[in-house]
C-alpha cells in the first residue's frame, strides 16, 4: 500500500512539473507575440568586412604558431589605420563607391514582394546615381499577378536611376524571367536555368465521376465568362477556347514586357515556353554576361563598398519556434520532390 501512494506521489509532482513547464513557455510566447510590433528590422552587412575577416582568419589559421601574433598584430594596425583614414576623409577614392545587394527567393506566389518593394525603398532613398543595384535572383515563376507586382517593384530601380544588375545563379524562369529583364544587366551562371516565357494553367474537372454517381452541380453565374472552366461542372467547347484566349492575351503581355526592356531579343523566337542554360542565354541576348554572382560581387569589392541589405521580422521566441517547426517541414518536401524537381530541369 505504502508503495502505490509513492508512485501515485511521484507521477502527481512529476505532472505538476510538466504542467509548470508548459505554462512557462505558453507565457513567453504569448509576451513575444505582444511585445512583436510586426515591423521589419533592418540589417545591413557589409561583405567587404566580412570577405577581409574570412581572410584574416584563414590567413592566421594556415600560418606557423611563432609568427601569427606578429600578423594579428599588423592585421590590427592596418585596422586602425583604416578607421582613422575614413574618419578623416583621405580614404582611397574606391570606398567612395557603393553597391547595394538585394536577395530575392521566390515562391509560386512570389510571397516575399512586399519586403522586397520595401527593401527597394529603402535603397532608393539613400544611394547615389554612381551607386549600383545587385539583385540576387532565384525563381522558377509562379502566379502572373504576384511576379507582375514583383517585376513593377524592381523596375523601380531602373525608373530612380540606378544601375541595376540581376544575378542569377540557379533559375529565373516564367515570372522570375520577367523580373530579371527589368535590369540594366543580367548575369548568370553557365547552368542557371533562363526563359520559359510563356503562360500555363491546368485546371481538373470531376464531372464525369460525379455524374456517375448521379450527384448534380449547380454553377450560378452573372455574366457570360464570369467562370469559363469548372472542376465540377461540365466545361463547353466555348468556355475552353475563353480560358485559351485569356492565356493568349496574357502571353502576349508577357512578351510585351520583355520586348519592351530588352528590345534586343527576338521575342517572337524566343517566347516559345522553353528553357535555356545560362552559356546558351547569352547566345539568345536573354542574358548579358556569364558568371556566378559570388565572382561579381568579389570583383566589386576592389572598386567599391558593397552592402548587403535585408530586412527581417524580430526574432520572437514564436517566431524561432515557428522558423523551426517550417524548417523542418520544408526539409522533408524537399526530399520528397527532389527527384522530381531534378527531372524538371533534366532535358532528354
Amino acid at each position: 500500500m505504502s508503495e502505490w501512494v509513492v508512485e501515485i506521489g511521484t507521477f502527481l509532482v512529476q505532472a505538476v512539473i510538466v504542467m509548470a513547464l508548459i505554462g512557462f513557455v505558453l507565457v513567453l510566447i504569448m509576451r513575444s507575440k505582444e511585445s512583436d510590433d510586426g515591423s521589419l528590422k533592418l540589417h545591413i552587412e557589409s561583405l567587404n568586412d566580412q570577405r577581409r575577416s574570412r581572410g584574416r582568419r584563414l590567413r592566421v589559421t594556415t600560418t606557423e604558431h611563432g609568427a601569427r601574433k606578429k600578423l594579428i598584430k599588423a592585421f590590427r594596425q592596418e585596422e586602425k589605420a583604416r578607421h582613422k583614414a575614413a574618419k578623416s576623409g583621405k580614404s582611397e577614392q574606391k570606398h567612395s563607391l557603393k553597391v547595394w545587394v538585394l536577395d530575392f527567393h521566390g515562391d509560386l506566389k512570389a510571397s516575399q514582394t512586399e519586403q522586397f518593394a520595401q527593401e527597394v525603398s529603402a535603397i532608393i532613398e539613400v544611394a547615389t546615381a554612381a551607386d549600383e543595384v545587385i539583385v540576387r535572383l532565384e525563381s522558377a515563376g509562379g502566379l502572373v499577378h504576384g511576379y507582375g507586382l514583383a517585376a513593377a517593384q524592381l523596375d523601380r530601380l531602373r525608373v530612380a536611376g540606378l544601375t541595376t544588375t540581376v544575378c542569377i545563379d540557379k533559375v529565373a524562369a516564367s515570372g522570375g524571367y520577367m523580373m530579371a529583364c527589368t535590369a540594366n544587366h543580367i548575369k548568370a551562371a553557365p547552368f542557371a536555368v533562363i526563359g520559359s516565357i510563356g503562360v500555363v494553367a491546368q485546371v481538373p474537372n470531376i464531372h464525369r465521376l460525379l455524374k456517375r454517381h448521379d450527384i448534380d452541380v449547380e454553377l450560378l453565374t452573372a455574366g457570360k465568362y464570369k467562370r469559363t472552366l469548372t472542376v465540377l461542372g461540365e466545361n463547353t467547347q466555348e468556355g475552353r477556347e475563353k480560358f485559351i484566349d485569356d492565356l493568349e492575351n496574357t502571353h502576349q503581355l508577357f512578351k510585351n514586357f520583355v520586348s519592351q526592356h530588352r528590345p534586343a531579343m527576338d521575342i517572337d523566337k524566343l517566347a516559345t515556353g522553353e528553357i535555356w542554360y545560362g552559356s546558351e542565354a547569352l547566345e539568345q541576348q536573354l542574358v548579358d554576361s556569364v558568371g556566378t554572382s559570388e565572382a561579381y560581387l568579389v570583383e566589386r569589392m576592389a572598386e567599391a563598398e558593397v552592402y548587403h541589405v535585408k530586412l527581417e521580422p524580430p526574432k520572437t521566441i514564436s517566431r524561432k519556434i515557428g522558423l523551426a517547426v517550417s524548417a523542418g517541414v520544408e526539409q522533408a518536401a524537399v526530399k520528397a520532390l527532389g527527384l522530381i524537381d531534378a527531372a524538371g530541369w533534366q532535358r532528354r
